[in-house]
């Protein structure tokens, strides 16, 4: 090709992506599909570390050409037992760096990558196989493999299941059954066979080829398969170098699902671009164990880890001496009056500044440094809404906070603020090449090169997401304000109207809720009825605490959920609340869900959002004793 004929170039921390974000055809490095990408980076990088995971207890790294050798004998085996291109695998695993193996060894060789929540059930793992029409299925271990073996009948147009780990299947014979040694050597023969042959899949994609397939985990209805192209991961990847970047010597943890795009973004795509390195937790449970031991400089998580972990620092300061509790109230006040500053975009005076280096230097850095966070440039937060207050908590004690929007259907990123430029409260500005709207009846609308291709054999459904003249619709209802700030007041098919006939949006009251360190989550409840109630979640951390302080006696979650104390503990938090409110707007009543919810529940989705419609019928006995 002529490079006088490329489009003008520009770098960001030293990766080249198009003078003008958006432009077609987009090239990041030169590369116009994400294997080409990977082509490039593999080559480039060889043995420099492209990821960490732990063996026994030791943090091993893997390099570039472990990357590339490993995706490279997946591929061309998967081919030698029949994948065709256009075809989809599904990956049934937690997050291990063959995810990521296996992720980009399928698009190499044409095929789709579609993962599953590892706390899907059997029949949920039946209807995204059919659904997706999948021909292989890897899984992780003997627990998952069990849900295959359940529906191995009702699932025909799979051809082979690979297995990661043996433990407990050496015994195993099984003939759709291979183990991933296996597959490695047939990779292996196949590439003995024919050299040259995985470089040549590469160069076959085009950008507008379907890569990944996506079930969107969403609150209501069966998931859906989003089919994200080559080219909607590379405008994510360009959004993303722009509005959040990412450098070279980053080091990173990733721990959200992998099925999910927002941890596909930031652990599998943007490290690809930036060439940084990734290190994978050993599993959901031991994640604030490893954010300590990786002590990264990025950390995106959802709003319930960001609640976990602001939960577990109040008990702890509860727990200090009287000199310690004192110590650090005094921090924090300092942290919060430069913040202050700092996020209204101001210059801080020189005596706070003073003030909270003091109190940085004796309480705040050793408390990030606990956390695993005293290398955190900055830390991130989607998928859900998060509390005004907790963002500025976070900016208080040093760490830098910052609240972004995307979708499954924008490829995971729309819009983001940034450390430089950050409006508490909002999603932030749209990324480049992404462009948003307010329809009339107060939608946010989208559209960009970011913009998936549709929904998986759904064409009806996918006309329904988009307007006519072509806008994505996000069901959010939001308003931008005059500095390009967009802000999201609630979904639209959340709004309640009370018997009176009163519009309420619940997403404010209930994150105000959550501004409480004794309540995890909220639903509000009252459509078509006469006033709002509430359905509440307890932090458990802080209550079970708040328990043993008063010497409450409770045997388990129920019980602490029944105790009177607690009960006026969270009345106060509502009385709080409430006084913010117009008097419509205020609840007269609420139960609290005496269950512990985890993301195996029907009420949660893997990303740890509550589904409201799944509460309100799972818990409707509560909700009918508040209206009786």
């Amino acid at each position: 090709m002529n490079i006088s004929s490329l489009p003008p170039q520009t770098r960001i921390n030293g990766v080249r992506f198009n003078a003008n974000p958006g432009q077609r055809p987009l090239r990041v490095d030169g590369c116009v599909t994400i294997c080409e990408l990977f082509q490039k980076r593999c080559t480039d990088l060889g043995e420099r570390t492209a990821h960490r995971e732990k063996e026994l207890g030791i943090w091993k790294s893997y390099s570039w050409s472990d990357y590339w050798q490993h995706a490279k004998w997946i591929g061309l085996a998967l081919r030698k037992l029949g994948l065709q291109r256009g075809e989809v695998v599904s990956i049934l695993s937690e997050d291990r760096k063959e995810w990521a193996w296996f992720d980009t060894a399928i698009q190499s060789v044409g095929g789709i990558a579609s993962g599953v929540y590892t706390t899907d059930s059997a029949s949920q793992l039946k209807y995204q196989i059919n659904d997706s029409d999948s021909r292989f299925l890897i899984v992780e271990n003997e627990e998952q493999l069990d849900k295959f073996l359940e529906i191995e009948a009702e699932v025909p147009g799979l051809l082979k299941v690979v297995i990661l780990e043996d433990e407990g299947l050496h015994d195993l014979s099984h003939p759709q059954c291979v183990m991933i040694e296996d597959l490695y050597a047939l990779g292996q023969r196949a590439d003995a066979e024919e050299p040259g042959r995985f470089d040549a899949e590469i160069a076959l994609a085009a950008p507008q080829d379907t890569a990944l397939l996506v079930y969107t985990s969403g609150t209501t209805g069966m998931p859906k398969g989003a089919m994200l192209s080559h080219e909607n991961i590379l405008a994510t990847i360009e959004a993303g170098a722009h509005a959040l970047p990412t450098y070279e010597t980053d080091e990173q943890l990733c721990f959200l699902p992998l099925c999910h795009i927002l941890e596909r973004d930031v652990s599998v795509y943007f490290p690809l671009a930036a060439k940084c390195v990734v290190n994978f937790a050993e599993s959901p449970e031991t994640v604030f164990a490893n954010l300590q031991e990786v002590s990264p400089t990025t950390f995106t998580a959802v709003p319930r880890v960001w609640e976990k972990i602001y939960s577990h620092v109040q008990v702890m300061a509860q727990e200090a001496t009287p000199t310690g509790r004192a110590a650090f109230g005094m921090a924090l006040k300092a942290g919060f009056a430069r913040a202050e500053f700092i996020l209204a975009g101001k210059p801080v005076p020189v005596g706070i500044a003073a003030k909270f280096w003091l109190w940085d230097r004796f309480v705040l850095r050793n408390l990030r440094r606990m956390l695993g966070m005293d290398k955190l440039r900055r830390g991130g937060t989607g998928a859900a809404p998060i509390s005004a207050e907790l963002l500025k908590w976070y900016w208080a004690i040093g760490v830098p906070l910052v609240e972004g929007f995307g979708m499954t259907e924008t490829s995971g990123l729309a819009a983001a603020n940034s450390t430089e430029c950050n409006k508490v409260g909002s999603i932030g500005r749209a990324v480049p090449s992404n462009d948003i709207r307010i329809s009339e009846d107060g939608e946010i609308q989208l559209k960009g090169l970011n913009i998936f291709q549709g929904y998986w054999r759904n064409n009806a459904k996918t006309a329904d997401t988009f307007t006519a003249d072509g806008w994505l619709r996000t069901g959010d209802m939001g308003h931008i304000d005059d500095q390009g700030y967009v802000t999201i007041t609630g979904r639209l098919k959340d709004i309640i109207i009370t018997a009176g006939g009163k519009n309420i949006t619940p997403a404010e009251f209930e994150s105000r809720l959550k501004v409480s360190q004794y309540i995890s989550d909220a639903v509000l409840i009252g459509d078509k009825r006469k006033y709002l109630t509430a359905l509440i979640m307890i932090d458990q951390d802080n209550v079970e605490k708040f328990a043993q302080d008063r010497k409450i006696p409770f045997s388990n979650f129920a019980s602490l959920c029944a105790a009177p104390e607690v009960r006026d503990q969270i009345q106060a938090d509502v009385d709080a609340a409430n006084k913010e409110f117009a008097r419509v707007e205020q609840i007269k009543d609420f139960r609290l869900i005496d269950v512990l919810l985890t993301a195996d529940d029907d009420e949660l989705t893997a990303t740890m959002k509550l589904r409201r419609s799944f509460v309100e019928k799972k818990h409707g006995h509560l909700i009918e004793d508040m209206y009786k």
